[in-house]
């Protein structure tokens, strides 16, 4: 005979029981018979193995088992709560959701804009921005958990994505070194000079080394992070210079002490909106697309650099 399974009404009789105090208060509550009630704890006991509650006369009161599992129950309660909250705001809001990645300046200061943008011409529309680094976006849009992402490529630019324009990489460096008196870099002004590298593996990094190493300029590398914003403080706390976009390298000029300068040869920088591949555009993700091209447009229009152009394929 096939083992007896758990179900809504064993939860419901236990948790009646647990919140009366007696099996009898609790049929009432439930507009049942006692001795269902009890039936039904009594299964319960046997399908979880463990002894719910401890008897005295009429009343029952959970026993330490019985209080754990009550516990993991309310637990599961709350997520059936959240459930329902969720359906009533997608009833409210037509159930439009969207939900838009980018590394964490672009998130919290160019892609919130966007979205603000976006959201007066679509105000019952549910739009979630994500951060994480450039991994975990890229991985958000390749798994379809993001609908689109702002996002700065070194490589190849891949298909499922809208370009919007490219630019050069920048050098930055404290406002005090001497190299600051430069109106421009090259790899032979870091010769033996300290850098700090993006992380390991990124495709920045990548392109980096291999701009160095064809110029014949061996990297001294002191320090690593993984962020514009770390890079720009360990190079404005003078642990080294280093090359990174220009967008973040002007954002982060607002807070840092730092100098920028044009680098060249040019390491190029694709700004681009990112969506997952093989996924229908629909209206809204259109619409989004074209608010947040408009205000990426409007950001690097901004910054002193001129677009270098999109490489040919």
């Amino acid at each position: 005979m096939a083992a007896r399974r758990m179900t809504f009404r064993h939860i419901e009789a236990f948790r009646a029981v647990v919140a009366a105090g007696s099996m009898t208060e609790a049929s009432r509550r439930l507009h049942t018979s006692q001795p269902q009630v009890s039936r039904l704890i009594a299964q319960l006991e046997v399908i979880t193995g463990l002894p719910l509650f401890d008897r005295s006369g009429s009343r029952v009161v959970p026993s330490l088992d019985g209080t754990r599992f009550h516990a993991e129950v309310e637990r599961a309660f709350v997520g059936l709560t959240s459930l329902e909250a969720a359906a009533t705001r997608i009833r409210a809001f037509g159930a439009e959701r969207l939900r838009v990645a980018a590394m964490p300046r672009l998130a919290g200061g160019l892609l919130a804009r966007a979205v603000v943008r976006f959201r007066a011409a679509h105000p019952d529309v549910i739009v979630a921005i994500h951060s994480g680094d450039d991994a975990t976006v890229n991985h958000w849009i390749a798994t379809g958990f993001c609908d689109a992402a702002l996002t700065m490529l070194y490589g190849d630019i891949p298909d499922a994505s809208d370009h919007v324009e490219t630019r050069a990489c920048v050098a930055v460096l404290p406002r005090n070194h001497p190299l600051a008196a430069r109106t421009a870099l090259g790899p032979e002004d870091f010769r033996e000079v300290p850098f700090v590298a993006a992380a390991l593996g990124s495709a920045l990094r990548d392109r980096t080394e291999a701009v160095f190493a064809a110029a014949g300029v061996a990297l001294t590398i002191t320090a690593e992070a993984g962020l514009g914003a770390s890079i720009c403080t360990l190079v404005s706390a003078g642990l080294g210079l280093s090359i990174m976009n220009p967008l973040a390298a002007h954002e982060e000029a607002k807070v840092s002490p730092i100098a920028i300068r044009p680098f060249a040869p040019a390491l190029p920088v694709h700004f681009a909106l990112l969506f997952p591949p093989d996924h229908a555009r629909g209206r809204l993700m259109r619409a989004f697309g074209a608010c947040a091209r408009t205000v990426l447009l409007e950001e690097l229009a901004g910054l002193p650099d001129a677009a270098i152009g999109r490489p040919a394929a």
